[in-house]
């Protein structure tokens, strides 16, 4: 299977599994094989970074928890915690979705529901990154 390069500067220890023509990639959270989507191919290098290079514990790290917005049921992809606390939103998209307003705008409303601090947007391309502050999110990078 041929994977992308992520925009990482680090190179991560990922285990991958075959099963007839699907291919599968271990998850250090659920402990647990997953499919190798596009799009788990972004957060399983979030999952990696935040392990390894930030030093997260396993249990700080949430994925695909469930939210309700608008009484619509929908999941977010990463959420970093400190003590609990909401601190990071990560939501990821597949290396060939193009990042926009519009994809913004929908990490931000699965915020208002989370309320994290931070928010990062990502392709594992590009990354857009915010903060909430003053009722606003402010761009930065990191």
């Amino acid at each position: 299977m041929e994977l992308p390069k992520l925009n990482f500067q680090e190179t991560f220890d990922f285990k991958f599994k075959r099963d007839k023509d699907k291919f599968f990639i271990y998850d250090l959270v659920r402990k647990t094989y997953l499919l190798l989507t596009p799009e788990e191919w972004v957060r399983q290098h979030w999952i990696h970074y935040y392990l390894t290079v930030k030093s997260y514990s396993a249990s700080a790290l949430i994925t695909e928890k469930k939210i309700v917005l608008n009484g619509l049921t929908k999941r977010i992809d990463l959420l970093i915690t400190e003590k609990t606390e909401p601190i990071i939103l990560i939501e990821c998209k597949a290396p060939h979705i193009k990042l926009s307003e519009k994809t913004f705008e929908q990490t931000a409303r699965y915020n208002s529901i989370i309320g994290a601090k931070e928010i990062i947007l990502t392709n594992g391309l590009q990354h857009i990154n915010a903060y909430y502050e003053n009722e606003h999110y402010k761009f930065y990078k990191p």
